[in-house]
């Protein structure tokens, strides 16, 4: 095995166990596991009512029923989710999902007419739309590095991958022993746990101040306004609606090609799914080796692509085991989205806007995914379902092909973050600081560049910014002399910023510098926005006072 080879292996393998030992994304990891296995157990019970009552149109068009209030309503809720602690509101999400799952399982256990299913439905996909924005947004505050949050996003993606195979298998053993009431009523249980690991989560955030006049509307539109300001996050966002719409054809052509085209039967629908499951754990095992790679861009292209590929394949070599091979690829596909999908806009949206991003993301899935199973009932019914299957299967490819070389810009310029990123945290007054904070910071950054025997700033000066040396070294003056020589990772002028005085040293550069800048409204935002940065900040600034004859500074 080369050395890369097994560096990755230990990437891999560390972004496992990092999730594991750490309680916090424990408990965030597990509630997503049982939300997303509610979800698929409960749209194999669904997609069957459906069926059974009016065929593939009717398939079709609860689908699109379903996700229409969905898509219309995430980006309006999801700014819940950056007013306060996220994980409240995955609770109360959790919770309402479980109800309206419960309520589908009784309607279904005495016989009720399945228009009341289907509102049920609604309701526990209206609430499963704002899950997964505010999952998302939480998980970078519960990372301290770039690192660690791909390592959750691939432990996350390994965890959905696992709902798409358990999710489906479990609704196909309990379909072939009992019927959908049943299956609906699991699902409803895995939500209620879901919502019960999230109630004890602890972890230090920093304060969300609520909007003094909510509207959340308005502040849905800053979400909107984010995404439609950054290339970036268009083209992801773009490509992961078309990767959905994909998502939602299949929710109709899994039930048509096992009952129609395989000849399998309903169990057959849960087969298919089940497959795609296989192919989503599969996939993200080989997903956990991205982590630490500059790459994610290129294969999040990759799994756009094998999104809609096998489709295409199975309509042209329609045979039952052939299509449980060529599904299990989509899986594959999913894994790769999840993982490079999700890290991508958790480090080019800002936190203060991220669950609204997020929101962003999951309405445009959700009225995508309801617009696929519309697009691909029709399909079956105007042609036939081998040529639904080619139509939907070209189109993930052909968009994934054209954006690949705009995917791998973003891939330099997520590199070029991280590197910032790593200067930053290098800084020990900065450490304490969660990642988002610390991007933050690092979006700021401006170059100044300081020749030998220069002054930085001089005792007595306004304190304007905070400075962390990039390459170099600098002598600070104070009382007549040089009371430290600092260097690459190493920052100077808080004090002046956290008390608010002027410049208590002068700051000279011993060799040639390269710093890296800050405004001093963005350090401070930072740095008292946050509980223990705000506690180590004020000892270091004791420490570094005690240096001098505090009756001799400067006000």
């Amino acid at each position: 095995m080369t050395p890369d080879g097994g560096s990755r292996l230990g990437h891999a393998a560390a972004a496992f166990t990092s999730n594991a030992r750490n309680p916090r994304l424990r408990r965030a990891q597990l509630s997503f596991l049982g939300a997303w296995t509610a979800e698929w157990a409960f749209t194999v019970a669904l997609g069957i009512v459906a069926y059974r009552d009016g065929g593939a149109a009717a398939v079709g068009l609860v689908g699109l029923l379903r996700m229409v209030p969905s898509a219309l309503l995430a980006p309006v809720l999801s700014p819940l989710a950056d007013r306060g602690r996220r994980e409240r509101v995955l609770v109360v999400v959790s919770t309402v999902r479980g109800l309206a799952t419960a309520a589908a399982a009784l309607v279904a256990a005495l016989s009720g007419p399945a228009v009341l299913i289907y509102v049920a439905a609604v309701l526990s996909t209206i609430a499963a739309t704002l899950y997964r924005p505010a999952h998302s947004a939480l998980l970078p505050s519960l990372c301290r590095t770039g690192h660690e949050l791909a390592s959750a996003n691939v432990v996350r993606g390994f965890l959905d991958s696992a709902a798409t195979l358990v999710g489906p298998l479990v609704a196909t053993v309990l379909l072939q022993v009992t019927g959908v009431d049943v299956v609906f009523a699991v699902a409803a249980a895995a939500s209620f746990w879901s919502a019960a690991l999230l109630v004890r989560l602890r972890y230090d955030a920093p304060p969300r101040p609520a909007a003094q006049r909510p509207n959340l509307v308005a502040e849905a539109m800053d979400g909107v306004r984010a995404v439609a300001g950054h290339r970036g996050l268009s083209l992801v966002l773009g490509l992961a609606a078309a990767q959905a719409l994909t998502r939602g054809a299949l929710t109709v052509l899994s039930v048509v090609v096992a009952i129609e085209l395989l000849g399998t039967g309903e169990p057959g629908v849960g087969a298919l799914m089940a497959a795609v499951g296989v192919g989503a754990v599969l996939g993200s095992l080989a997903a956990s080796l991205l982590v630490g790679t500059s790459r994610l861009g290129a294969w999040f292209a990759v799994g756009v692509a094998l999104w809609g590929l096998p489709l295409a394949l199975v309509g042209a070599v329609p045979r039952e085991g052939v299509a449980l091979v060529l599904v299990a690829f989509i899986g594959v596909g999913n894994a790769l989205i999840d993982v490079a999908g999700f890290t991508l806009i958790g480090r080019m949206a800002p936190d203060e806007v991220l669950a609204r991003v997020f929101g962003v993301l999951e309405s445009l899935v959700t009225v995508s995914i309801g617009l696929g199973a519309l697009f691909a009932s029709l399909l079956v019914e105007w042609f036939d379902v081998r040529i639904a299957l080619v139509a939907t299967g070209v189109l993930c490819p052909l968009l994934a092909v054209a954006s690949l070389r705009p995917l791998r810009s973003l891939d330099r310029s997520v590199s070029a973050l991280d590197g910032d990123v790593a200067l930053l945290q290098r800084v020990t007054m900065l450490a304490p600081l969660p990642l988002p904070a610390v991007e933050r910071l690092a979006r700021g950054l401006r170059p100044v560049a300081v020749p030998q025997g220069e002054v930085v700033f001089r005792v007595g000066d306004m304190g304007e910014d905070y400075y962390v040396v990039e390459s170099g070294e600098a002598d600070v003056r104070g009382d007549g002399h040089v009371v430290a020589t600092l260097g690459a990772g190493e920052g100077f002028g808080e004090i002046a910023l956290l008390r608010r005085t002027r410049r208590t040293a002068t700051v000279l550069a011993h060799t040639d510098l390269a710093l890296r800048a800050l405004d001093s409204e963005r350090f401070l935002a930072a740095v008292l926005g946050y509980t223990p940065s705000t506690r180590d900040a004020e000892a270091h600034v004791d420490g570094l006072l005690d240096r001098y004859d505090p009756d001799d500074l400067p006000t």
